[in-house]
């Protein structure tokens, strides 16, 4: 049976926010990581928070925090490779990832991510007769780790390219009137995510 961690993507820089955790922004009440939380953590087996600098400011979640092997923020693929190498230290055998800016991702990601039969596989929808991959949200084998790792240290940042080196899937989930991968990157976002969370309750 694979055992399998969740990491909650939160090692950006949250530029277009003015800089900050967007994950401590609040939203219906509590903090944007809190309602991931809430998502993920059933999900899976364990939870960690990819996240840099000083870890006490996420220490009341009770989270492990692990931060980017990788210098100078090279983006979503560090924070996978972070949980990766987690992962394998503690016995797990793959890694599901989320952002911590994202909070109405689906309740079932996990077992749909699996259930495709793939090692390796992102989450997408059909947006305008097209498909659209969410890279920050995928299920990750950790035996590619050292793969990875060589990827970025070799320059490569775009999460696609790598997993469409090594024939990465995909899952297409509906948005059933909730934009699944909705991400609040603006103030303008957090406006939106408030009224979609007072809109669907």
């Amino acid at each position: 049976m694979t055992k399998v961690i969740g990491v909650i993507l939160a090692g950006g820089q949250a530029r277009r926010m003015g800089g900050g955790d967007k994950g401590l922004l609040e939203l219906g009440g509590k903090p944007i990581l809190s309602h991931v939380i809430d998502r993920i953590a059933p999900q899976v087996d364990h939870l960690v928070l990819n996240a840099n600098g000083d870890a006490n400011r996420f220490a009341h979640y009770g989270l492990p925090v692990v931060s980017d092997s990788i210098e100078g923020y090279v983006g979503p693929l560090a924070g996978v490779l972070a949980g990766m190498d987690y992962a394998a230290e503690h016995g797990y055998d793959a890694v599901v990832s989320v952002a911590a800016d994202t909070p109405f991702f689906p309740t079932d990601l996990v077992v749909c991510l699996q259930d495709t039969g793939h090692d390796l596989v992102l989450a997408a929808t059909m947006e305008d007769d097209r498909i659209v991959r969410h890279p920050t949200f995928g299920f990750w084998p950790v035996a590619l780790r050292d793969d990875l790792r060589q990827a970025l240290q070799s320059g490569l940042r775009k999460v696609v390219i790598w997993t469409d080196q090594h024939d990465g899937a995909q899952h297409v989930f509906t948005q059933d009137g909730l934009p699944p991968f909705f991400n609040v990157n603006t103030p303008e976002d957090l406006t939106a995510a408030s009224a979609i969370l007072e809109r669907t309750g």
